[in-house]
């Protein structure tokens, strides 16, 4: 299965809007056949026993490394931001859309 991180607004805007957009992206992802990282997954885990940002963007990056490709979602978000600036240095492939990942990747 190809895993597909899934990079998106978290801290602007709503953040339970954002929540809920990225895990609709992951259930959309589960559904077409692919291996979905949902990272704002960790909104939970964070309300829980919060952590410092800079450790949520390096276990982000971390997950990034094994997947196959980053989906930047929309919305204004230096995070996410950061993670695409970091798949890009690593050679990921980094998609913007749902429609532009399925095309390349039924290419492959």
């Amino acid at each position: 299965m190809i895993k597909v991180y899934i990079a998106s607004p978290y801290t602007i805007g709503d953040v339970a809007v954002n929540v809920a957009t990225n895990l609709r992206m992951a259930s959309d992802l589960i559904s077409l056949g692919y291996c979905p990282f949902a990272p704002l997954l960790s909104h939970f885990q964070h309300m829980m026993f919060p952590q410092e940002y800079e450790i949520w963007l390096n276990l982000d990056f971390e997950w990034i490394k094994v997947c196959d490709c980053l989906l930047r979602l929309e919305g204004e978000s230096n995070g996410a931001d950061k993670e695409v600036e970091y798949a890009k240095s690593i050679k990921l492939p980094v998609f913007y859309s749902l429609e532009e990942l399925r095309s390349c990747l039924e290419m492959i």
